[in-house]
C-alpha cells in the first residue's frame, strides 16, 4: 500500500504535465481560438437563429424597436407558412376570442348599435344587470362613467370595452330617454352568449333549431329546446347550420351523439404526433328516430361540418342546401408567456367512412381565403353540377351511398343561392345597415303597434309590412345616400319586406322571432318542410 502511494507520487507531476500540454493543443484546435473570441472546454447549448437575431437587435441595433411587433410579426410569417387554421392570437384579442367559445362575459347585457355617432339600445337581455337596474330598449348612451360618447366618434370596439368589465364592478351610463338624461348605475354581471338563436315549431310535428356556433354552452341549450319542442309535439327536426362556423368538437359529438343510435363512430382525429382519438355514441340519445334535416352552406365549417357529415353517412338524415366551407382541421390552443395564444393544427377530422372534410391548402394562404368566391365565380352556388370533387376515392355511406371528401360535405339535396338577392340598391343597404337602423327607429316610434300580437308565431303568420312603412323605408334609405331607390324591382321589394318584417320581430322576440319570420318564405326552409312531410 506505501509503495503504491509513492509510485503515484512519481508519476503525478508527469501526468499533470501530459494533461496541460495536451489542454494548450486542443485549445489552439478549437474554434474561435485564433479570432479573439473567448472559448470554452464544453460549450453551452446553442440557440436557434431566431432567438440569436433578436437578441442582437435589442442589444445592437442602432434605433430603438418596439420588440414586440417585431416579435408578433415573427410569429405570423412562421405560421404563413402552416395551415390556414394555425393562428396567433394577440393578448388583446385573447379574452374576446375565449369569451365567445365560453358562452359568455362579463358586461351590462345591452344589445347596441351605432347611428350618427349614437349608441342606441337595441335590446336589453332578460334579467341581467340593465334590465336590473332600469335600462329600456331605445334608450341612447350618452356618458360611460366621465367619458363622452355620443357624437365622439366612438366605435362598436371602443364602447364594448367601456362596458365590459369585471363581474360586480360598477359603471355609471348616462342614458337620454325622451329628451332626459338618465344616470343610471350598473352593476356588472354574466351576460350569456347563446348559441342556439332560435326554436319554434314549424308544423304541429316538425321543430325547427338554429344553432350559431358551438360553443361551451351549445350542448345544454340544444337540449333545453329539444325537451321544449318535443312537449310542444315534435316528431320530425330541422337543425339549421348555416354560416356556423364551428367551434367546440366536444359540443358537436354530444349533439350527434342525441341524434345516432348504438355505438356509432361519429368522427375520430389523428395527427403526426396525436395518435388516433375515437368518438363514438355512448348513451341512449333524445331523438334517434324522427325524421331529421340538417340545412348548410357555404359558411358551414368544422364541427357544422363534422354534425352534417355525421348525420351523413349513417344516412340517419338529409342534407339539404350547399357544399360546405372544407374545414377539417384540429386546433389546440396554448398560452403564450406574453399573454397570447397560439391556435395550432395538431390533426385531421376523419369521418367513420374515413373520408377527411379538409379541402386543399396546397397552393397557399390567398388561394385557400378566395375559394368560396372562385366557387361562385364558377356557378358552383347556382348549379350542382359545377361542383368539382377534390378526392378521387369515392367514399360510401352505411346504406351504401357515394359521398366525396376533400372538400367540406356536399348535400344530398342542392339548393341553388338567390343570386337575385344582392342587387347593387340592396348590397349597399346591407353594407350602410340602412334596414336595422330604420327598423330600430320605426320600432322606437311605433310600439303600441305591436302590442296586438301574443308572440313570434302570431307575428309572423299575421303581420304584412304596411306599404306606407315600405315607403317611410324608401324615404330613409335615400336619406341615408342609397342610390337607384327609384329603381328597386319588384324582388327587390320582397327581399326588403322580409327583412324589415324580420327585424321587426327581432326587436321584440330576439333572435328567436328574427329567424321565424325570415324562415317563412325561404326556399330552403319550404324544401326541408316537403322532405320531412314525405316521411
Amino acid at each position: 500500500m506505501i509503495m503504491s502511494k509513492r509510485k503515484l507520487n512519481v508519476f503525478l507531476p508527469l501526468l499533470f504535465a501530459v494533461v496541460l500540454a495536451l489542454g494548450m493543443y486542443l485549445g489552439h484546435k478549437m474554434p474561435g481560438a485564433n479570432t479573439g473570441a473567448q472559448t470554452l472546454l464544453f460549450t453551452r447549448p446553442s440557440r436557434a437563429p431566431l432567438q440569436e437575431v433578436m437578441d442582437l437587435l435589442k442589444i445592437k441595433y442602432v434605433d430603438t424597436l418596439q420588440v414586440a411587433e417585431l416579435q408578433e410579426e415573427a410569429i405570423q410569417g412562421l405560421l404563413g407558412h402552416l395551415d390556414p387554421h394555425s393562428i396567433y392570437i394577440p393578448p388583446s384579442s385573447l379574452q374576446t376570442v375565449n369569451e365567445d367559445l365560453e358562452g359568455h362575459f362579463s358586461g351590462i347585457g345591452v344589445e347596441f348599435n351605432i347611428i350618427g355617432d349614437t349608441v342606441n339600445v337595441v335590446s336589453v337581455v332578460p334579467g341581467g344587470p340593465s334590465e336590473t337596474a332600469g335600462v329600456q330598449t331605445g334608450d341612447k348612451i350618452i356618458k360611460v362613467n366621465d367619458s363622452l360618447v355620443a357624437g365622439n366618434s366612438i366605435t362598436g370596439d371602443k364602447i364594448r370595452k367601456m362596458l365590459r368589465g369585471p363581474k360586480n364592478s360598477k359603471v355609471t351610463v348616462s342614458m337620454l330617454r325622451q329628451k332626459k338624461l338618465l344616470p343610471i348605475q350598473i352593476v356588472r354581471g354574466d351576460i350569456p352568449l347563446y348559441s342556439v338563436d332560435a326554436s319554434y315549431m314549424i308544423t304541429p310535428e316538425i321543430g325547427y333549431i338554429k344553432i350559431s356556433k358551438f360553443a361551451g354552452t351549445t350542448y345544454q341549450e340544444f337540449m333545453d329546446a329539444m325537451r321544449k319542442l318535443t312537449r310542444g309535439g315534435m316528431t320530425k327536426l330541422v337543425i339549421d347550420l348555416r354560416q356556423n362556423p364551428g367551434g367546440y368538437l366536444d359540443a358537436a359529438t354530444r349533439i350527434a351523439d342525441e341524434l345516432l343510435d348504438e355505438n356509432k363512430l361519429i368522427v375520430y382525429t389523428q395527427g403526426k404526433s396525436y395518435p388516433r382519438s375515437d368518438y363514438r355514441c355512448e348513451k341512449p340519445g333524445l331523438f334517434e328516430k324522427g325524421g331529421l334535416t340538417i340545412l348548410t352552406d357555404e359558411g358551414s365549417a368544422s364541427a357544422s361540418e363534422i354534425l352534417a357529415g355525421a348525420v351523413q353517412e349513417w344516412d340517419r338524415g338529409t342534407i339539404i342546401g350547399r357544399r360546405t366551407f372544407g374545414k377539417g382541421l384540429v386546433q389546440e390552443q396554448f398560452d403564450l408567456s406574453n399573454g397570447g395564444a397560439l391556435r395550432l393544427t395538431v390533426a385531421r377530422y376523419y369521418l367513420n367512412s374515413g373520408r377527411s372534410i379538409q379541402k386543399s391548402y396546397a397552393d397557399g394562404r390567398d388561394a385557400y381565403d378566395d375559394d368560396i368566391m372562385n366557387r361562385y365565380n364558377h356557378g358552383e352556388f347556382v348549379s350542382q353540377d359545377s361542383i368539382h370533387q377534390k378526392d378521387t376515392i369515392a367514399y360510401k355511406t352505411a346504406a351504401g351511398r357515394v359521398v366525396y371528401g376533400g372538400g367540406g360535405i356536399t348535400p344530398d339535396i342542392f339548393i341553388p343561392f338567390d343570386t337575385a338577392r344582392f342587387t347593387n340598391v340592396l348590397t349597399a343597404m346591407y353594407s350602410r345597415s340602412t334596414f336595422s337602423n330604420f327598423a330600430y327607429q320605426y320600432y322606437n316610434s311605433h310600439k303600441s303597434e305591436f302590442t296586438q300580437y301574443k308572440d313570434a308565431t302570431a307575428f309572423t303568420n299575421q303581420y304584412q309590412l304596411p306599404n306606407e312603412v315600405y315607403n317611410d323605408f324608401k324615404t330613409f334609405a335615400i336619406k341615408d345616400s342609397i342610390r337607384n331607390v327609384a329603381a328597386i324591382n319588384a324582388h327587390d321589394e320582397k327581399e326588403i319586406k322580409t327583412r324589415l318584417k324580420a327585424l321587426l320581430a327581432r326587436q321584440l322576440w330576439g333572435y328567436a322571432g328574427f329567424y321565424e319570420a325570415l324562415n317563412k318564405d325561404d326556399e330552403m326552409m319550404r324544401k326541408a318542410v316537403d322532405v320531412l312531410q314525405k316521411k
